[in-house]
């Protein structure tokens, strides 16, 4: 039986991986690890997921490939159903930013004695690049999928080390860098510069929109957030540009 045919966005997953145990959060229908294990990137994988449904789906796809003595599936909402150390990587994707957090901090401790982390937020993802920033940490690889429309930044976190490059933590930079990463760090550089004028474009609606409604506090407010987002926006196109 030949490996699952991986999308786009997990295919990139995949190639970020280090070699080492995966616990794979919110992994749906497991095929991130089931492809690793079968194509013998990785020996172990944990699946794991807080609904009964995905993991559902998730054990009958392991059972399927015949690797239930390979694959653990755990119903978990984070961290918590692991032990320290018992996956190399950790791999938290197709989640929003903030949940990416809340995982993270309670998980702290499981996360630390991990080897890797293969972070893939939908939004909110300058949180989560500040988070790893400010706990010591550089990010080595980033990588950007364009699938079905959408964009999706990923990048790869190694925790044995904490040296490496990292942005100064203050001015517009930091800014840049927390929102889309770090120039040379994604090679696809007319990816990026898509991923960039779309933003900008997204941005410039909702200021339009924004000017059309009532001018309360929330939306000045607002306003102003995304006129600050528009700014990072248009600088990373010319710094990034002129790399």
């Amino acid at each position: 039986m030949t490996a699952p045919r991986l999308s786009g966005r997990l295919a990139r997953l995949a190639d970020l991986s280090g070699g080492y145990a995966l616990a794979d959060i919110g992994t749906d229908h497991a095929y991130l690890p089931i492809y690793l294990v079968m194509t013998g990137k990785i020996q172990r994988a944990f699946a794991m997921d807080i609904g009964e449904g995905p993991l559902a789906r998730a054990r009958e796809n392991v059972r399927a490939y015949g690797l239930g003595d390979y694959i653990t599936l755990r119903r978990s909402d984070g961290l918590a159903a692991l032990q320290e150390g018992e996956a190399g990587t950790i791999v938290i994707a197709g989640m929003g930013g903030d949940l990416t957090l809340k995982i993270l901090r309670e998980g702290e401790r499981v996360a630390s004695s991990a080897k890797e982390l293969i972070l893939q937020p939908q939004s909110n993802i300058h949180k989560v690049r500040e988070y790893i920033y400010r706990k010591g940490y550089a990010i080595d690889r980033e990588e950007l999928v364009l699938e079905d429309g959408k964009f999706y930044p990923m990048f790869h976190v190694p925790l044995e080390r904490k040296e490496g490059k990292k942005p100064s933590c203050s001015g517009m930079a930091w800014n840049m860098a927390c929102r889309y990463g770090e120039p040379g760090l994604v090679l696809d550089r007319d990816l990026q510069r898509r991923y960039l004028l779309h933003k900008i474009s997204r941005f410039l609606e909702i200021e339009k929109s924004l000017c059309a409604k009532a001018d309360g506090e929330g939306s000045r407010i607002r306003r102003q957030e995304i006129s600050e987002e528009l700014s990072y926006a248009k600088a990373a196109l010319v710094y990034f540009g002129g790399m």
